[in-house]
């Protein structure tokens, strides 16, 4: 369930993305609340920014926590741990790591990735086995690509109906991610009114999501590009998270009407 938080915004194709000042930097961090059906408290979410080294590399750590609350706990419980270290001057990851429980699903991996040699050195903690798998140039994970996203669009060159595309490692292969531009769109919010820029990432159908176009992101128009809404159609019920609270932005948050 919380893996769409996750997902949530995920591609930047290189001939359409020029590289921006960066959106984020360390001590960002986002709080989101997330509700089941349109009415059910379903849970939280949490995605945080710290600087760190890994193997004598610069790099931003992000972990990305995802946890059911209220009644649906009691008869769905998720847990969910994402982690992400990605280089802080090409956002491209080195290492990933995956540890989640959603209602007995559960998944324990991590993932080492060589840039230069187009490697992925994934270990299944779970059952104990480790192997390597060829991956695309400039392979992204699904964190480290909500952040290369925000730090490569150039959405003054982008226009309704435009498509992007990421290579992305996901578990054990490697997965063309799509996301096609819906336009601007003002939504109100906890914080008031605010500019965002609407797109339909293309996720995969199946256990979680109901079909590739269930998922639809509100990000913020200005430098932050946070991401304020998302709303999805699951395979049963439908799922919507919302910026809860937020701290360490980078930039100033544009609201045009305040509550």
């Amino acid at each position: 369930m919380k893996k769409l938080l996750l997902i949530l915004t995920i591609g930047a194709f290189q001939t359409i993305f020029a590289q921006q000042e960066s959106a984020f930097e360390q001590g960002e961090w986002f709080k989101f609340r997330m509700s089941y059906s349109g009415w059910m408290k379903a849970g939280n979410a949490t995605l945080t920014v710290n600087e760190t080294t890994l193997n004598n590399k610069e790099v931003y750590h992000v972990v990305g926590k995802g946890w059911t609350t209220g009644m649906i706990k009691w008869f769905f419980k998720v847990k969910d741990r994402y982690e992400s270290y990605f280089d802080k001057k090409t956002n491209l990851p080195y290492k990933f790591v995956r540890k989640i429980d959603e209602g007995g699903y559960t998944k324990d991996i991590e993932i080492d990735f060589d840039q230069e040699k187009n490697k992925a050195y994934v270990n299944d903690k779970k059952h104990n086995k480790k192997f390597v798998i060829d991956t695309k140039p400039n392979i992204q994970d699904m964190v480290s690509t909500f952040y290369y996203l925000r730090n490569h669009m150039d959405t003054n060159n982008l226009e309704v109906g435009d498509e992007v595309r990421v290579d992305m490692f996901f578990d054990k292969e490697n997965y063309g991610f799509k996301l096609k531009y819906l336009g601007e769109d003002t939504i109100d919010t906890d914080f008031g009114e605010i500019e965002t820029l609407k797109f339909r990432p293309y996720v995969m159908a199946g256990r979680v999501f109901k079909e590739e176009e269930s998922l639809t992101l509100w990000v913020s128009k200005d430098k932050n590009k946070l991401p304020l809404r998302i709303k999805a159609d699951l395979a049963v019920g439908s799922l919507r998270a919302d910026l809860d609270a937020f701290k360490g932005l980078k930039h100033p948050f544009q609201i045009v009407v305040k509550n």
